[in-house]
């Protein structure tokens, strides 16, 4: 079992609420198996609440009731399962082009038994017009400028990214900001998510799309 501490299990309960044996299980999951197939390294284990499930998690207060959710590159479902898990009125599709990903992802979906997930073996810009999102949402796939690209595609013209960012994200959001104009972007903004629950809160770069239809 991963220790958990007091402040930690607060945090959990709050967010996951009668879901946290599913949190407690998916953790299990990225200590064991996650670990094994190199999708979390060993040093993370001590830090998988804190550092990585609570991290992600705490963004779901930023999205609304019954949204369609696109994590891109998912990974090791951070934070698309933590989502699929403390929300379960979203729908969750997780874009990842590795297989070996894919694979331990959909074993932990099927183990959890989480019906609002959807695992695609894809990259995100093939995935454009197979997926309808009113949100994107992405942790640590690469900087702004790039990402932009990824994310805002997905969303069809309308919606929201919300991308969990370190430090830098107000300078990430300078160096995009054109990207994200030309892509339908209209307000970009750097959100601190999880003051109340987190030691270390969560920095959220948060882009609201709107992008006018082109007149036939």
């Amino acid at each position: 079992m991963v220790e958990i501490t007091a402040t930690e299990l607060q945090a959990a309960e709050k967010i996951f609420g009668d879901r946290l044996d599913l949190a407690k299980r998916y953790v299990e999951h990225l200590a064991t198996s996650g670990t094994e197939r190199g999708l979390i390294g060993p040093r993370e284990i001590p830090r998988l609440w804190s550092r990585h499930v609570l991290n992600c998690a705490v963004i779901e207060s930023e999205i609304a009731q019954g949204s369609r959710v696109a994590d891109v590159g998912s990974g090791a479902g951070l934070p698309g399962l933590c989502l699929a898990i403390a929300r379960p009125d979203l729908e969750l599709t997780l874009i990842e082009p590795l297989e070996r990903r894919v694979i331990w992802l959909q074993e932990v979906v099927d183990d959890l038994g989480l019906a609002n997930v959807t695992v695609m073996r894809t990259r995100a810009e093939l995935a454009v017009g197979l997926v309808d999102a009113d949100v994107v949402t992405a942790r640590a796939v690469s900087a702004l400028t790039n990402l932009a690209g990824l994310t805002i595609p997905l969303l069809a013209g309308r919606g929201e990214v919300v991308a969990i960012k370190g430090r830098s994200a107000g300078e990430e959001i300078e160096k995009a900001a054109k990207t994200i104009r030309k892509l339908g972007g209209i307000s970009t903004a750097v959100v601190t998510v999880g003051e109340a629950l987190l030691e270390e809160p969560t920095t959220v770069v948060r882009i609201v799309v709107n992008k006018p239809q082109k007149k036939s």
